[in-house]
């Protein structure tokens, strides 16, 4: 049993190359997970990388979803996970029957599905699109074209403004962006007017006025990274700042925390994932993400779609 954590980050190295495996991380990961990690990146980023990865196993660390989009795109590879319970509270706000249903109330609508729901839902999506892409996605289609957005109201909202579509949204949100409140930022913004504000379009209509910059995690780190201002206010979760920091080591960053009491704000469900669980998972190869053919199938069609269109417009290569 290994207690020392380099013990347990050599041990994991070492059995990366035995079983020919690839580990991605999404920057919400704890620090020493990304440190490990082949890649590090957002959904969009990770689902290019999981479908073009010539390894035998992924293990992906992040949530149950994102195992399942690596899983999607690699059918004959298996997909592991360090913690089976770590879910994703804006893909459960879109449950399967609820979903099919609305669908089927609202006929002749292309349905667009952000890259966090469940392999479920992809199968009832036409296209899915990541917050990186999803404006872009949209623009592609024609300006007539009804739409369903799901299951993130805040970003499928955020879309409508940015483009002037009139989408149809589902009633999601993720529980880490939507709690933050306008009151609470503004209370930060006054404590560091030399700050600048940079958020996810997870976050609600009102937090988002209120930004000096809106876009994906790549986006904003990229934003950070070209920005001559030192400090800034970031509104999503609390992982990014160890990508931020290491990129930026002359900058401050401080995250918008949902109110007073907490210095942070984390996903419970990204931070489920730990060292010791990755490293029993990789030992045992277990927590293995298993889909039907047939889901699969289904499911690959709207991701192959966005791929498609983010290559043609230049987003990915």
């Amino acid at each position: 049993m290994f207690t020392d954590s380099n013990e347990i980050r050599e041990r994991i190295l070492a059995l990366k190359k035995e079983k020919n495996a690839v580990i991605l991380a999404h920057y919400y990961q704890i620090p020493q997970i990304q440190d490990i990690a082949d890649y590090i990146g957002d959904s969009l980023n990770l689902a290019q990388k999981a479908k073009e990865t010539q390894a035998d196993i992924i293990m992906f660390c992040g949530v149950h979803f994102m195992g399942e989009t690596a899983k999607i795109l690699n059918p004959n590879k298996k997909v592991i996970i360090p913690d089976m319970n770590a879910s994703c509270s804006l893909a459960d706000s879109c449950p399967y029957d609820d979903f099919k249903l609305f669908k089927e109330q609202h006929p002749n609508h292309t349905v667009i599905s952000y890259i966090n729901c469940s392999a479920q839902i992809k199968t009832l999506s036409d296209i899915i699109c990541t917050s990186g892409n999803a404006v872009q996605i949209v623009n592609s289609l024609p300006k007539d074209e009804k739409i369903i957005f799901a299951p993130d109201k805040n970003l499928g909202g955020y879309i409508n403004r940015i483009t002037g579509r009139d989408m149809l949204l589902w009633n999601g949100s993720c529980e880490v962006h939507e709690l933050l409140t306008a009151e609470h930022v503004l209370k930060m913004k006054q404590q560091n007017p030399d700050a600048i504000m940079v958020a996810h379009p997870e976050c609600n209509p009102a937090v988002l006025e209120l930004a000096d910059f809106v876009g994906s995690t790549q986006a904003m780190i990229k934003y950070i990274a070209s920005s001559k201002s030192r400090r800034f206010l970031v509104a999503t979760e609390s992982g990014i700042t160890h990508k931020l920091q290491q990129d930026n080591p002359d900058k401050e960053f401080i995250i918008v925390t949902q109110n007073e009491s907490c210095a942070c704000n984390d996903c419970r469900h990204m931070k489920l994932n730990t060292m010791e669980k990755v490293l029993d998972t990789l030992e045992k190869e277990s927590n293995e993400i298993i889909l039907s053919e047939d889901l699969i199938l289904q499911a690959e069609k709207p991701i192959n779609r966005m791929l498609d269109i983010s290559k043609q417009l230049g987003i990915i290569k």
